[in-house]
């Protein structure tokens, strides 16, 4: 499950769902987890990995910068709108970035896809600082979320708690905290829109195992090195063009 070709939802699909209702409000969901894991990044380099933009908004006012790097599978847009474009189109496994360098990463709409999820964890390893945090957001094989495709989160390969967990251990990642998101079904209609967060709440008491995505903070170990990476390498196929923001 670690390796091979998937279907990858295109950035401007991507773009379009967080405009929608559905979008919308799953972003708010998310969004809260996130906050409650990172209240504060002041003075920290902050690195999305995926389509992390619309989540890394809150952070560009504390930290001492934030990037996004987009896959080079799902192309890249322009970010954020006002100027001064902070996203790059990147290969996930060769980030062009020094070895720790980047004291949080926030990796969304990203893992799931990735050609090689056990070689995309090992190089964000690498760009990390020692004992620096992470985020990991998956969409949950038991939710409903990774079963339809009108969202992005049906892409991909979904995850378990219990394979997310081993490819974080085998990665030289410690998980430090749990917790899952979308509890409720994935439909823009009326009941979705104004209750969501009430969904929120039920689902973590009566069916905490089948939220839409599986959130994992993690943090980098130090205490021994990655084994050495694989020698072949893929070849990149870049998408030439930088879509404006919209």
């Amino acid at each position: 499950m670690e390796q091979g070709r998937t279907l990858t939802p295109d950035v401007l699909d991507l773009a379009s769902f967080y405009t929608e209702r559905l979008g919308g409000v799953a972003r708010g969901l998310v969004a809260t987890r996130l906050a409650a894991l990172w209240p504060r990044v002041t003075g920290d380099r902050v690195l999305g990995i995926g389509y992390a933009t619309p989540y890394l908004e809150p952070f560009v006012p504390q930290a001492e910068r934030v990037l996004n790097f987009m896959p080079a599978a799902q192309g890249v847009m322009s970010w954020p709108s006002g100027g001064g474009n902070l996203a790059a189109l990147v290969v996930e496994d060769e980030l062009p970035l020094t070895d720790s360098s980047i004291d949080r990463i926030l990796v969304i709409h990203c893992l799931e896809t990735a050609f090689n999820a056990r070689e995309t964890l090992r190089e964000l390893w690498r760009v990390l600082v020692p004992g620096g945090k992470m985020i990991v957001v998956v969409p949950n094989r038991r939710g409903i979320w990774a079963r339809v495709e009108r969202t992005p989160f049906g892409y991909g390969r979904p995850f378990s708690r219990g394979q997310l967990s081993t490819l974080l251990r085998n990665t030289e990642f410690s998980e430090t905290a749990w917790s899952g998101a979308l509890f409720a079904p994935p439909f823009a209609g009326r009941m979705m829109m104004h209750s969501g967060r009430g969904w929120e709440r039920t689902g973590e008491v009566l069916w905490p195992g089948f939220a839409g995505v599986q959130i994992v903070e993690a943090t980098k170990l130090v205490y021994q090195g990655l084994p050495a990476r694989n020698p072949r390498r893929r070849q990149p196929a870049f998408r030439p063009a930088l879509a404006p923001p919209g």
